[in-house]
């Protein structure tokens, strides 16, 4: 049995079971969950209907074993949506991938770029920088790569955008990756401009790579869409070496069980990465790839989803900032919650008592940052995630008022 399994933390679900055990909600109320960050918003028909036809039509032969590297026509449906949502033109052949949703690739990504064997010169090894709290697939991808995961704190003062500056040189020494979270998961905090080139410029200097997490790009509530990560390279007059980012139809386009994605930047990266992925067996299924393809052609479902959560975030953060310190993120579909007068300031507590008295199910925010520099930046936080249609939502919302304010 491989020993690095067991260093893998339990998964925040798992110990959000564990938390719930011996709890009996109130079943004098419906249940609502605010816990998974799954969407809930109804799939496009077309998207559908394109899967379905997809499986009866000759040139997606399930007879046949599927490039790894995905059809020219896939490949080309994502350089194109890039040139419509970033202005970049990336080769097809060379400059993408596609992926089984991001979060299989998030993974195996840091598997094909991590050497455990370098050491520096006091033979410690690599390192793999993550944001904290963070999507808990970093740190398993850290880990099973033979890397020591290193967490940078956020910074509340600052919407909770990630201390950069905090990490010490001897760190970004040994670091061999970084994982960037933007928009982020939790905190919907979008990285701006000269974040990226204090990134940009650290890899230069150490020679690490940076993958960026942008899942959640196309869910915003400001004007101006986010940055991605090779959009900011090209506003600073950079090639795409050293840097990736990955993005998903989960969320975009509401079909979290297509496992759809994509990975793009770095032709040399994306080569090696192509390499892992051939022996790892991770081609995409052709009806899938037709389906996909159909969906990042299109962006009026795209706006009317984002349209769905304005909406609903409008109509829920003003109620829940009543009594929880909350605010309207930058983007994503989660709110992040302080809960420091509540049940003793215990994110655990809320969350089983929450449950309990009125069936709401959100996620304690200490379940998804660790324990570093003698501190849990998720601790005394929820999160909340604003997936289901409104109603519930506010619903949801309105229960939690309650509870807040008879703990009082």
């Amino acid at each position: 049995m491989n020993p690095l399994l067991q260093k893998l933390q339990p998964y925040p679900f798992e110990r959000l079971r564990k938390l719930f055990e011996g709890v009996t909600p109130n079943p004098a109320y419906r249940p609502i969950s605010l816990g998974i960050g799954e969407p809930k918003h109804p799939t496009p028909d077309f998207i559908k209907q394109t899967l379905n036809s997809a499986l009866y039509d000759p040139a997606n032969d399930l007879a046949a074993y599927p490039p790894t590297a995905g059809t020219p026509k896939l490949r080309a449906a994502f350089t194109g949506w890039l040139t419509s949502r970033y202005g970049l033109e990336l080769d097809p052949a060379t400059q993408v991938l596609p992926v089984n949703g991001s979060r299989e690739a998030l993974f195996a990504f840091a598997q094909t770029v991590i050497d455990p064997m370098k050491m520096d010169g006091d033979g410690k090894g690599p390192i793999v920088v993550c944001p904290n709290p963070f999507y808990q697939i970093y740190e398993g991808a850290a880990l099973l790569a033979g890397a020591t995961p290193y967490f940078a704190p956020s910074d509340p003062k600052r919407n909770f955008a990630v201390d950069w500056d905090s990490v010490p040189e001897a760190v970004w020494q040994r670091t061999q990756l970084l994982f960037v979270c933007s928009p982020g998961n939790p905190t919907g905090a979008v990285m701006p401009l000269d974040e990226w080139q204090k990134l940009f410029e650290l890899s230069d200097r150490h020679g690490f790579v940076i993958a960026s997490d942008e899942c959640y790009s196309e869910i915003y509530f400001r004007d101006e869409p986010p940055l991605g990560g090779l959009e900011a390279a090209a506003k600073l007059g950079r090639s795409f070496e050293r840097l990736v980012a990955f993005t998903s139809l989960s969320k975009r386009s509401n079909v979290p069980g297509l496992r759809s994605g994509f990975v793009m930047g770095d032709a040399a990266l994306l080569k090696a990465f192509l390499l892992y992925r051939t022996y790892h067996g991770s081609a995409m299924a052709p009806p899938t790839q037709a389906a996909s393809i159909a969906a990042w052609g299109d962006e009026a479902h795209v706006v009317a989803n984002r349209e769905q959560y304005r909406a609903k975030f409008a109509r829920v953060t003003p109620i829940l900032a009543e009594v929880l310190d909350v605010a309207l993120p930058d983007a994503g579909f989660y709110l992040w919650a302080g809960v420091r007068g509540v049940c003793g300031g215990d994110d655990a507590a809320f969350a089983r008592e929450l449950l309990a008295q009125y069936n709401v199910t959100v996620l304690p925010g200490s379940y998804l940052a660790r324990e570093a520099h003698q501190h849990n930046p998720g601790q005394g936080r929820i999160r909340m995630a604003l997936v289901a249609e409104t109603a519930e939502c506010e619903e949801a919302a309105r229960r939690i008022v309650q509870f807040v304010q008879s703990d009082k």
